[in-house]
This record gives C-alpha cells, sequence and structure tokens, in this order.
C-alpha cells in the first residue's frame, strides 16, 4: 500500500506542475476574461483519462502502481474540479451570470464528450 501511495503522490506531483503549466499559457494567449486554462486541462484530462484507462487497464498489463500513478495520482491532480468551481463562483459574485452558466454548460459537457471519445479511440487501438 505504501508503494502504490509513493506511485500517486508522484503522479500527482507531476500532475499538478503540468496543469499550472497547461492552464497558464492558456491564460497567456486567451487572458482571464473567462476560465479558459481551467477549462482546457479540465477536456483534456477527461480526453487522457479515457485513453488512458482504456490502455491501462484493457490493453495492457500494467502494474496497480503504474495505473494508480496516472489516473489517481497525474490526472487527478491534472484536472481541477475544485478550480472550476471557485472560477464559477468568482463570476458569479461579479455579476457575470451568463459567463458562470456558460462555463458550467461547457465544462461539464465537453469534459463528458471528451472522456467518451478518449474511450472511443482507445478502444479501436485495442
Amino acid at each position: 500500500m505504501w508503494k502504490e501511495l509513493l506511485f500517486i503522490a508522484c503522479g500527482g506531483a507531476a500532475g499538478s506542475v503540468m496543469r499550472f503549466g497547461i492552464s497558464s499559457m492558456v491564460y497567456n494567449v486567451l487572458g482571464r476574461a473567462f476560465p479558459y486554462g481551467t477549462l482546457t486541462v479540465n477536456v483534456a484530462g477527461s480526453f487522457l483519462m479515457g485513453v488512458m484507462s482504456v490502455f491501462l487497464i484493457e490493453k495492457f498489463s500494467v502494474s496497480t502502481e503504474w495505473r494508480a500513478a496516472i489516473l489517481i495520482g497525474f490526472l487527478g491532480a491534472f484536472t481541477t474540479f475544485s478550480t472550476f468551481s471557485l472560477e464559477t463562483m468568482q463570476l458569479i459574485q461579479q455579476g457575470e451570470l451568463s459567463k458562470a452558466g456558460l462555463n458550467m454548460l461547457i465544462s461539464v459537457f465537453s469534459c463528458i464528450l471528451a472522456i467518451w471519445i478518449g474511450f472511443v479511440l482507445g478502444k479501436q487501438f485495442l
């Protein structure tokens, strides 16, 4: 169990650093008028969760520790529902109700769509 926790911690550290880097790049390009950075990492992470879960669970014989490191640690830290919630609440507090609603709608729909596409593409490579 300790070995698995260490793998998750290492994956989580890498995922959170990657999330910060990618979302920062997106914000530098698109600005902060809308939570584009968080939306980007959540959709990308959902897609990767779909693909990687198929590959790591069904396609390849990967150890429990490595599956946990990638799926729980890396992708769990890469995507961020808490940041999505905070940014949406900030939009609500700023009176930007249409942006808050749009963020909720786009985030939920696109993340579910992304994980489905990831599953479909992952299974095509089986």
